[in-house]
């Protein structure tokens, strides 16, 4: 159990760049519903149901936990849940329709199209470093994957000729995603004439490796992002998450309906992909005012 709460924690870190502060409140609050269950009996995250998160509210609120710690106590376990979905390691999310009071969510930031342009030519492209950086960054934008899903691709997940890869193999959140020609066209330098640069072994499938010869980790590949992100210096905090950002919120922009982005997103939920069409609105009523002959 420890194992997931620690998984959960790096990706706070590593992917979504949470603040110390934040990850020790979603730590603390975690380990208290891990403590909670295990003097229930339950030994598993996978065995917790609704009945199970519902009787924990209650308990909080017998212990005289204020509302709004309760509230933020449900979002810590609802925001883990979440993860070990699109992990694959649940089948359900045990949250799913416990109400907890009304929030507005915080709008993701994200790049406009210019902006990504100027981050992917960061990379060097005379040297396989840049070519494989270079790659990564690239897929992440065409597809619009996490890092953890990106870290975690092999060779054959790919197929540069139909212009598809397969993410998260084997698990419930598997999905095939198109990618633009710029990113094939990236990826078949790396694999050609690259990638070769950094095998010690040649058993090891991983699409991304590091100068080691081992799988690229999310913790590498965020220090890649955070070194070319200096280099641009924008007004904006650019985390690996920036780019899935920003692929859903261009896609819509340019006439993708919701269904489509969200299950090339992997989200379970399709309220997860609507916050995205608020971001857009302001772009698709300046079109309306300068296109709409009686706007």
């Amino acid at each position: 159990m420890d194992s997931l709460l620690n998984k959960f924690l790096e990706y706070l870190l590593y992917e979504r760049e949470a603040s110390n502060n934040t990850i020790e409140s979603y730590s603390r609050d975690l380990r208290q519903f891990k403590r909670y269950i295990m003097e229930n009996n339950i030994n598993d995250f996978k065995l917790v149901n609704k009945t199970t998160i519902i009787t924990y509210l209650v308990y909080l609120q017998k212990i005289g936990r204020a509302p709004s710690t309760v509230s933020r106590n449900l979002a810590s376990v609802r925001s883990f849940y979440q993860f070990l979905l699109n992990e694959g390691i649940v089948k359900k999310d045990p949250t799913v329709n416990l109400q907890s009071p009304k929030c507005e969510k915080k709008l993701p930031q994200i790049l406009t199209p210019k902006e990504v342009e100027l981050l992917l030519e960061q990379p060097d492209l005379n040297t396989s470093k840049g070519v494989r950086d270079r790659a990564m960054l690239e897929l992440l934008y065409a597809a619009g994957i996490r890092v953890s899903e990106l870290v975690a691709l092999d060779i054959d997940d790919i197929d540069l000729e139909l212009g598809f890869l397969v993410c998260s193999r084997n698990s419930s959140n598997e999905r095939n995603i198109p990618i633009g020609r710029f990113a094939i066209n990236i990826l078949n330098e790396y694999l050609l004439n690259h990638r070769k640069n950094f095998v010690k072994d040649d058993s090891i499938k991983a699409l991304f490796l590091n100068y080691h010869g081992k799988r690229l980790t999310r913790q590498g590949f965020w220090k890649i992002i955070k070194s070319y992100t200096k280099k641009i210096n924008l007004n904006k905090a650019i985390t690996p998450h920036t780019l899935r950002h920003s692929f859903a919120v261009h896609l819509i922009e340019n006439g993708a309906d919701l269904k489509s982005v969200q299950e090339m997103l992997g989200h379970s939920d399709i309220s997860t992909t609507q916050v995205y069409a608020k971001i857009t609105k302001p772009t698709l009523k300046d079109v309306y005012n300068k296109t709409h002959p009686r706007a």
